[in-house]
């Protein structure tokens, strides 16, 4: 077997340098550093390459009988099917820079996005086979390397996004958690790629007009959300909306990149839960053990709960993963331990939710903002320290990283004094963590953030507060780090905003939805 394995890597090592060349005709424009056409035929070479890595992976299923082998195997071909869908969208856009398709219409902001999510994917590939047989892994990992190098490369042909400053259209919203009894703010305001018809539904407490209803009881027209999305249409333009009544519904859903503008709506996150306990121990990979994940574009939820309840003991359980351009939780509950929310890749907006868990309890490596949230740390494992962040950007030319404004950074009860508490650690090593205008409670240690491994990623990482306030905020005793900075201006901090990190204002700028775009309330 191992053999055959080599002759197909040399295989695509040759097709890899054959295609090099390659181009296709395009016009040119200016979001690149290299003519249109060759980049282009960069871009086109790679898929056909990550084509012929998921032919060589796929020959590894069910071939050691290893249950948690298989399901590393599984997480490659999912995730290379991914990167050729996000690849392809990559191409679309420098063919026609005017064209919105299924962007934003900033196509530097969008090619850099879809870019990000394929350069981690390898990565993500390769960690799946931690605890694994290592000869998959290392005939594997030449060609999941040979991958990154090459997006890499297309990657870093984008011209730098271009920003602007929020408009005086784009209004903001209430302030959010605040110290002692101060409650998060109850106005509904969302992002701009909303759009009217989307925010009236999320406005409206009852009587949602669903395509469907799912309800344990039998009275909808589904007993399981699982069956209620596949009969949703693929790449619908519509948005599709699933009202799910009252429940705990013990099942893994996943919504797959075909089904995009997907809104599900719960009555409650006390009374919507959907709920699992699938955990690394018990043979899953990290990926592949969320109770919930969301892969298909545009994907919108609110009034639920999505929780692991495996428990710290059983290590890495995500309750939530997404890979989900333009998507938005709102009023969601994310409930878990370790590796809780898994914001895998690509741009995500979180409002108002609540997020619980102990280890790097918000992970990954996509764009993300979260507005209003009450973020809170819980008890693990003893002499476990808790970290809220580990955010995975592996590259400078990558646009990811987490933006964390107007939020409540606390901690259960039984925390308090037991467990020591900090804002992140730097998961890769040029992970980003902008924590802005956020309530810190005395939970948080005095310096702040913690180290991964030494003093890897101390002198890369960017981490940045902003005008935070509470007694955990204080910055007297803030890690000395390279790569910590205090944001002394609003210019820093503006780079972090909706309107900036997300292009929010850029996306449906006719829309008129409110939500806070910039620094001001």
């Amino acid at each position: 077997m191992a053999s055959t394995f080599l002759k197909t890597l040399f295989l695509v090592a040759i097709l890899s340098c054959a295609s090099c060349g390659k181009s296709s005709p395009s016009s040119e424009f200016d979001n690149l550093k290299v003519p249109a056409s060759e980049f282009v035929g960069s871009v086109r070479s790679t898929i056909d390459i990550i084509r012929q890595v998921i032919s060589i992976v796929s020959q590894f299923s069910g071939a050691f009988g290893d249950f948690r082998l298989s399901n590393a195997v599984s997480d490659c071909l999912d995730l290379m099917d991914l990167s050729v869908d996000q690849l392809s969208w990559t191409v679309s856009a420098s063919q026609n820079p005017k064209g919105k398709d299924n962007g934003t219409g900033n196509v530097n902001a969008d090619m850099k996005t879809w870019l990000s999510g394929a350069l981690i994917n390898q990565d993500t590939c390769k960690e799946g086979f931690d605890g694994t047989n290592g000869i998959a892994k290392d005939l594997i990992a030449g060609s999941l390397d040979q991958v990154t190098s090459l997006v890499y490369n297309i990657l870093s042909n984008i011209n730098p996004t271009p920003t602007t400053p929020p408009s005086s259209g784009a209004k903001g919203g209430g302030r959010g958690g605040g110290s002692g009894g101060r409650k998060l703010t109850s106005r509904k305001q969302f992002p701009e790629w909303l759009k009217p018809h989307d925010r009236n539904l999320l406005q409206t407490a009852n009587g949602v007009n669903a395509d469907v209803v799912v309800a344990a009881d039998g009275t909808g027209n589904f007993t399981s959300i699982k069956d209620a999305i596949g009969a949703a249409p693929e790449y619908g333009n519509k948005r599709y909306v699933i009202y799910i009544k009252k429940g705990v519904y013990k099942e893994y859903v996943e919504i797959s990149k075909k089904k995009w503008n997907i809104m599900m709506i719960g009555e409650g996150t006390n009374a919507t839960v959907i709920s699992g306990n699938r955990n690394f121990i018990d043979g899953w990979t990290t990926y592949r053990s969320a109770t919930f994940a969301v892969k298909g574009q545009g994907f919108i939820a609110r009034d639920i709960t999505f929780e692991n309840t495996a428990g710290p003991e059983k290590h890495q359980a995500v309750a939530f993963r997404s890979d989900s351009d333009l998507s938005v939780l709102y009023r969601c509950a994310i409930r878990g331990y370790q590796d809780t929310l898994y914001a895998h890749s690509q741009r995500q907006f979180y409002r108002e939710c609540q997020i619980t868990g102990t280890v790097d309890f918000i992970f990954g490596d996509g764009t993300v903002v979260f507005q209003n949230c009450q973020i809170l740390a819980r008890k693990g494992l003893p002499s476990q320290k808790n970290t809220i962040t580990a955010q995975g950007r592996k590259e400078p030319v990558e646009n990811t990283g987490f933006s964390i404004q107007f939020c409540n950074i606390s901690a259960e009860p039984d925390v308090l004094n037991t467990t020591q508490t900090y804002l992140g650690r730097p998961w890769k090593l040029y992970s980003r963590t902008v924590i802005m205008q956020s309530y810190i409670s005395s939970a948080i240690r005095p310096e702040g953030w913690l180290e991964w491994n030494g003093d890897f990623a101390l002198n890369t990482l960017y981490y940045g507060e902003y005008m935070n306030y509470g007694p955990g905020a204080g910055q007297g005793a803030r890690v000395k780090w390279p790569g910590y900075r205090v944001f002394n201006s609003s210019a820093q901090a503006n780079s972090f905003t909706v309107s900036q990190f997300i292009i929010g204002n850029t996306w449906l700028p006719s829309t008129g939805v409110r939500y806070t775009a910039g620094l001001e309330v």
